[in-house]
């Protein structure tokens, strides 16, 4: 790098903090994590999948695809069960959410079962939330120590101490914004590599030529993936079906943007929006990191800078080594944006809950300014937690996305089975949905200890079903009757059959489009 690419990531930088500090006036705690419910559903949208395919995706996803061994194009599997996700999220799950006016979804955990069951998931979440955070900011710290040199403890407290500071100012509104800016970022520097490395190679037909077949190889027809420890199709697709609902529908950080929304309208479009967007820009880092593995298999030299141990190495050295001045810094800003956006979504949600949980504890706040402040000092105690949690991320998992789909998998069905019993079953008891949960989450955690054979992905499905289960079997049992089915008063919007059939068709073509497109890349 040199003074033209300081330059730009230093003016990007500045550039993110003043645009903080233009949308720091906030009135009250609704404004300040809501923005009062009128960010409008394309800036929402993008910032959803901004806060998943962000650092992480930009450098994990083309080193497993491209370099890993094992690795490939069966990542895509993973974007299989989204649309079909989105389905339950759009017309079961966020309704309810959204009309019960809560701030943070674990409130309405409380509303409806009760507040030993909304203490139990709400500090699961932040745990989790804030381990899965810390690696994204590990991920940073690599790209920084790779491109510019500084050791990984100096540039993830950089990092960190900026990001905090922006998070500060800013609300939700400047969190939507400036995911929505740098996603747009993410999808040019994507572009820009992605010609610059076929361009290298000689050509689209040289480079196709030059793949490694068993990496083209999207689906493994040869078995069905129910005991295995490898990317299967019915891992991907039920697994990834389960983990994509509680992503976006009982995660705070996802389910924040959609509780921001105008209306159910424009939650439904932001989630389609998800739903058909997210698929073309997984495709682009995966046909991203081909292009550079075929280099760096072919350049002995290249090969030689990436450590055997970090295959996460690969795109900072290939952004480095083979894009001229000025693309560098833009794409280390395009970087160093998404993890600093990512990171202020989970300080910002973070802090809500935390918020919402002292006040369940009986805190009384004075005013608005009071609320604020303390959310502030909050994102102090969330950014240095999970600055901790950074520092040992690196050894979960050979590429830092699996990681974090570990830590997420674990947990992620459970919490949903806690969620669904809370909207659809009426008998729920607050004992037997707590006995669900911590069996769903310790079957899983057996799993992860004792069962390496079992693909993580499972987890996901078998959390679920055993949360369920349980929790249904235990209220049957208990013979009490049901918990009251929360306010009465709630606004009703009314979806007509023709909008579900034809939300219903449309994802589903488009899913059956992903799976022929995925073929017909195998066979290309």
């Amino acid at each position: 790098m040199n003074s033209f690419d300081y330059l730009v990531v230093i003016a990007y930088l500045a550039a993110m903090l003043m645009f903080g500090l233009f949308l720091s006036k906030q009135n009250d705690e609704g404004d300040y994590f809501l923005g009062n419910k009128a960010i409008g559903w394309f800036p929402l949208g993008l910032s959803a999948m901004a806060t998943q395919l962000s650092a992480i995706s930009f450098i994990s996803a083309p080193a497993f695809v491209g370099l890993r061994e094992g690795g490939g194009l069966k990542w895509l599997t993973f974007e299989f069960a989204l649309p079909l996700a989105m389905l339950l999220v759009m017309f079961v799950i966020m309704p309810p959410l959204y009309r019960s006016g809560v701030i943070s979804i674990f409130d309405f955990l409380e509303q409806r079962i009760g507040r030993s069951t909304r203490f139990l998931i709400s500090v699961a979440f932040q745990i989790v939330r804030a381990f899965g955070t810390g690696i994204m900011v590990y991920t940073t710290g690599i790209i920084i120590e790779a491109v510019l040199g500084v050791p990984f403890l100096q540039s993830i407290l950089a990092i960190s101490i900026i990001t905090i500071v922006y998070s500060f100012l800013g609300g939700i509104r400047a969190v939507v914004y400036a995911d929505a800016i740098q996603m747009v970022l993410i999808v040019f520097g994507l572009l820009v590599c992605l010609a610059y490395a076929i361009t290298f190679i000689g050509g689209f037909d040289i480079f196709w030529a030059s793949i490694d077949p068993e990496r083209l190889r999207v689906v493994d027809w040869t078995y069905a993936g129910l005991v295995t420890d490898e990317f299967a199709l019915l891992p991907m697709l039920f697994g990834g079906f389960v983990l994509y609902v509680s992503y976006y529908a009982c995660d705070q950080t996802q389910a924040q943007r959609s509780l921001s929304a105008k209306s159910l309208g424009d939650i439904r479009k932001l989630l389609t929006a998800n739903a058909l967007l997210r698929f073309p820009v997984t495709l682009l880092y995966c046909i991203t990191g081909l292009a550079v593995g075929v280099i760096a298999t072919g350049d002995s030299a290249f090969l030689s800078l990436i450590p055997d141990d970090r295959p996460d190495y690969l795109m900072p050295f290939f952004i480095l080594e083979f894009l001229p001045h000025g693309i560098i810094g833009l794409l280390l800003v395009a970087i160093m944006s998404a993890a600093m956006s990512t990171l202020s979504s989970a300080v910002n949600s973070l802090s809500a809950v935390t918020i919402a949980d002292l006040k369940g504890f009986g805190l009384q706040l004075g005013d608005a300014r009071q609320e604020i402040r303390l959310a502030r000092l909050l994102a102090l105690f969330w950014g240095g937690l999970i600055l901790y949690f950074s520092i040992y991320s690196g050894d979960i998992s050979a590429t830092v996305i699996e990681a974090i789909n570990k830590v997420g998998s674990a947990l992620y069905g459970p919490v949903l089975g806690v969620f669904l019993i809370a909207i659809l079953w009426r008998r729920r008891t607050v004992l037997s949905s707590n006995i669900g949960f911590l069996c769903g989450v310790a079957l899983n955690l057996y799993f992860w200890q004792f069962q390496p054979g079992l693909f993580w992905m499972w987890w996901n499905l078998i959390g679920l079903l055993v949360t369920l289960s349980v929790a249904i079997l235990l209220s049957l049992a208990s013979g009490k009757m049901p918990l009251a089915g929360g306010p009465a008063n709630w606004p009703r919007e009314r979806v007509s059959p023709r909008h579900i059939f034809l939300a219903t068709t449309g994802l589903t073509l488009f899913v059956c489009l992903i799976f022929l497109i995925s073929l017909s890349i195998e066979r290309f």
